[in-house]
């Protein structure tokens, strides 16, 4: 299929997405489809991993507040989805039987740039609430920043109050989580998929993907976190490979919840 009939089927009249249900095991099946991805096209996973990577000791490095290191490094989560376009289109391309070409991946988001832009304006306002409410949640906790020797998690494993302060921090950042998970678990590759998709019909499907396959995709945001959690703890190293994996399981998890557009006939 020539890239001209892609867009001439992706610009047909709008039709509500319809949503499907998976089977429960469908994580796994995505993990392993993402890692088949990135063994197609290692160059180009590999890069946008290693961008991330890069990303996340920058923050370390140059970030000397703990608390606002904290939160930035959750609010990684939150961005995310929008930062792996790149790697959806891998993804995209692979499933299309087409050739993977790194320059595309880097300007995917021309195909459908004004939902695309609305939507990250949505993420980059989410993650600036999100910096605002960790930093009073520290403040609740500490009179000053938080302890930074000797690693940050040992020392509030360590108290009382640490392990208070982790329940109140992981309730806070819970409810963040799943509001953008709900939001973004299907939308972002339906918007690179779909050119004349809308960023809030891509949310709402997204939702209804959530809702009807709730224990399914409560275990693949799990998998995220796991993932990308390892990524984080091996200093950020582990992140080259974990988030091409999460990114290209993502596309694969948009394909199995949301029925592809038919053909024109």
């Amino acid at each position: 299929m020539s890239e001209h009939t892609d867009r001439a089927v992706e610009e047909q009249p709008f039709v509500w997405p319809t949503v499907r249900k998976v089977a429960p095991g469908a994580p796994w099946r995505w993990i392993a489809l993402g890692l088949a991805d990135m063994k197609a096209a290692p160059g180009a996973s590999l890069f946008y991993g290693t961008v991330f990577a890069l990303m996340g000791a920058a923050i370390d490095f140059f970030v000397g507040v703990a608390a606002l290191e904290l939160a930035l490094v959750t609010g990684f989560l939150l961005v995310g989805p929008f930062l792996a376009i790149g790697l959806y289109d891998v993804s995209r391309h692979r499933t299309r039987g087409k050739t993977v070409v790194f320059s595309h991946t880097l300007v995917a988001w021309q195909g459908n740039a004004p939902a695309i832009g609305f939507y990250a304006l949505i993420l980059a306002l989410l993650l600036a609430v999100w910096i605002r409410v960790s930093v009073v949640v520290v403040a609740l906790f500490f009179t000053g920043d938080l302890p930074g020797e000797g690693g940050v998690l040992a020392q509030l494993a360590a108290t009382p109050e640490g392990w208070v302060f982790m329940a109140a921090y992981v309730a806070a950042g819970s409810g963040f989580a799943l509001l953008v998970f709900g939001t973004s678990a299907v939308s972002v590759p339906m918007l690179l998929d779909r050119y004349s998709m809308d960023t809030l019909t891509a949310m709402i499907t997204s939702f209804k993907a959530l809702r009807a396959n709730f224990p399914t995709m409560l275990v693949w945001g799990a998998s995220i976190v796991v993932l990308v959690g390892v990524g984080i703890a091996t200093w950020y190293v582990g992140l080259i490979v974990t988030v091409p994996l999460v990114a290209h399981g993502s596309w694969h998890a948009y394909r199995d919840c949301v029925e592809p557009v038919a053909p024109a006939s």
